[in-house]
């Protein structure tokens, strides 16, 4: 695998793993300064929250690309392998309207906010950027999900013993 596919197969990792880090470093920061100087650095809440939106997109690609994402199967594993797979797609589907319809509106929250000049209170960093993480997480959900239906396919045919 060449390092290019491997950024690729792992980028929301490492984009999360990067958010995390800087997130407990201005954390600790904060604690810090608390600590001595008794006063809240008030621009450290306004980048932890908004830097968890972005993880939590991209949380739910990667729950998306292993296959750890919450399902109730209950029903669903009790029908023959025609309907299961039908489920499937069903999913998949649905999960990829879903997102696009957060890209969409997202798009145009984005458009409002660039129209109307709104900036952050402690930053004054224009919030747009902290809302490019819903549709651009939403269309890596997309692709991860339009990536994995092969193997969710794959699986469900091999959990028939076909």
């Amino acid at each position: 695998m060449s390092t290019k596919e491997r950024f690729w197969s792992h980028s929301e990792e490492v984009i999360a793993a990067i958010m995390l880090f800087v997130m407990a470093w201005i954390a600790f920061i904060n604690v810090i300064t608390r600590y001595f100087i008794k006063y809240s650095l008030a621009f450290t809440e306004e980048l932890e929250v908004n830097l968890f939106v972005w993880m939590t997109v991209l949380g739910i690609a990667i729950a998306f690309k292993r296959g750890s994402h919450l399902s109730v199967s209950i029903l669903v594993d009790k029908l023959p392998l025609r309907w299961r797979k039908f489920s499937v797609w069903l999913a998949a589907i649905l999960t990829i309207f879903v997102f696009s319809l957060l890209i969409v509106y997202g798009i145009f929250e984005i458009q409002d906010e660039i129209d109307l000049g709104i900036t952050t209170e402690s930053l004054s960093i224009p919030v747009w950027w902290y809302t490019m993480g819903v549709p651009i997480g939403s269309l890596i959900v997309i692709i991860r999900v339009i990536q994995m239906l092969p193997q969710y396919l794959k699986k469900e045919r091999e959990r028939n013993g076909s």
